[in-house]
């Protein structure tokens, strides 16, 4: 049997701030004259921050210096620190310190896999950051999904091979950014959005052990 490695997304998978994200996003776009809406959020899942700007100001029809970019997302990202300031374990999605617990009772490597650059904050307020034996964030890559570069680096911090790791996602991207790697990709939320998925459950609450076997064993 080859040595299994697990890698989880964040946002949307482990805790659910893209609602905080939403929140800072549209008081920005609102200083700015715009408005933004939950439907256009849809389109920053799994992206980066400076990504998530330019898509942000094109649909303001908007155009930036470099300068007041920065500007821009600094306060951004001071609102959104706010919000996750007062994150608790509540904040946690149901279902996951199951999924988790079981694997690490089991000895098995798990890694986060984020493009957030807040991660490791996140991970501590809500008390999950010793549950990874190692965290990808926004800090260590340079691509962003699809391009798989968040998950080849967690792989290969767990020495593990490709084929070997699960990813945990619930963008299409993310998913994407798994399958080009041929590692196995479990969609976390819509199966229409997520049907590239190899497997897709609603939430962490469908997911039981006899499926974590299945993976581990396989």
């Amino acid at each position: 049997m080859s040595k299994k490695g697990f890698i989880f997304d964040l946002d949307g998978v482990i805790v659910d701030t893209a609602g905080f994200h939403y929140l800072a996003w549209k008081s920005l776009a609102n200083d700015l004259g715009f408005e933004f809406t939950e439907e256009q959020n849809e389109r920053f899942k799994g992206v980066s921050r400076v990504r998530s700007l330019e898509i942000l100001l094109e649909i303001g029809k908007r155009k930036a210096t470099q300068e007041e970019k920065d500007v821009w997302l600094t306060s951004k990202n001071a609102e959104y620190l706010g919000y996750i300031e007062k994150m608790t374990k509540a904040d946690i999605l149901p279902g996951v310190l199951d999924v988790l617990n079981y694997l690490k009772e089991r000895n098995i490597p798990m890694a986060l896999g984020s493009a957030s650059k807040n991660a490791q904050p996140i991970l501590k307020r809500v008390g999950l950051y010793d549950m990874f034996d190692f965290i990808v964030d926004g800090n260590h890559v340079e691509k962003a999904k699809p391009d798989p570069e968040v998950f080849t680096i967690g792989a290969e911090e767990l020495e593990v091979d490709f084929k070997d790791t699960i990813v945990f996602e619930d963008s299409i991207a993310g998913i994407q950014a798994a399958n080009k790697v041929n590692m196995v990709s479990v969609g976390i939320g819509d199966a229409e959005t997520l049907y590239e998925a190899d497997y897709i459950f609603k939430d962490f609450t469908e997911i039981n052990t006899q499926f974590l076997d299945q993976l581990i064993n396989a």
